[in-house]
């Protein structure tokens, strides 16, 4: 497709523009319905860079811990360029899964640190999440990674910027996925605005987004990701978080006699 241009000089990839397009798109509309909602906006921004650093770290580290068999590399290194080299292999890459259970545990503490209401910063939050996946995944598309199975009926990509994507027709599975986040993001906007399940959108994104990226998986055509007990790392990672939501769903129901009263 479209993995990246050149510009004074300087290599810009596709996946980063669009990264930054969802940044700077769900994050400020996060914001701004926080703060109509009657919470501070300067809070809120915290919560998103703290969540940041704990969605870059969270995601390099699930990457690596499917590379686990190539750790070796890093103690047999006999240099430190020798060391680096092998770090930037082994956790070079990203998981999304994994960015976001960091960001959400840095935004956690975040929260609890500036003792807001959980339940409204995650409402506003939840389908900014979805968003900025939709965006992510449209980069996923434009650079070739995260590729489907072979498809004659699919798109051919020519100059992925991974080498295997290239050559043959193959499922758009990225879209697929892109349009199930954009499904969600309206979704999630709509309950928020009409006051559906109060503190519980984000475990609704939870219990949704699982099920899709579970099934989508058997679409993707990048077998050198994590395997075990023929489940790929993310869908035994969505099982874990759609039980996680389900427990949360749960116990936050509301009682008879609550209601009552």
């Amino acid at each position: 497709m479209f993995p990246g241009f050149t510009l004074f000089g300087k290599y810009i990839s596709s996946y980063m523009l669009t990264s930054l397009a969802g940044i700077f798109t769900a994050c400020p509309l996060a914001i701004s319905r926080y703060k109509k909602r009657g919470g501070n906006d300067i809070s809120m921004i915290f919560v998103f860079l703290f969540g940041a650093i704990g969605c870059a770290v969270g995601m390099h580290l699930l990457y690596g811990i499917t590379n686990i068999q190539h750790w070796s590399r890093l103690f047999s290194a006999g240099s430190f360029q020798e060391f680096w080299d092998a770090a930037i292999f082994i956790f070079g890459g990203s998981v999304f899964y994994g960015g976001l259970i960091g960001g959400l545990f840095a935004g956690y503490l975040c929260m609890k640190h500036q003792k807001l209401d959980y339940g409204l910063t995650s409402d506003c939050t939840a389908p900014s999440i979805a968003l900025f996946h939709a965006f992510g995944r449209i980069g996923c598309f434009l650079g070739g990674c995260c590729y489907g199975v072979e498809w004659e009926h699919g798109i051919t990509f020519h100059n992925a910027l991974v080498e295997s994507a290239n050559g043959v027709p193959r499922v758009p599975v990225q879209l697929f996925e892109a349009g199930l986040e954009f499904a969600l993001f309206g979704l999630l906007s709509l309950m928020l605005a009409k006051g559906w399940l109060k503190n519980r959108l984000l475990a609704v994104y939870l219990l949704i987004y699982p099920v899709g990226r579970f099934a989508l998986e058997f679409l993707r055509g990048d077998d050198y990701r994590g395997f075990l007990f023929g489940l790929s790392t993310s869908q035994l990672i969505s099982i874990g978080v759609f039980a996680a939501a389900v427990v949360f769903l749960v116990m936050k129901r509301p009682r008879a006699s609550k209601e009552t009263e």
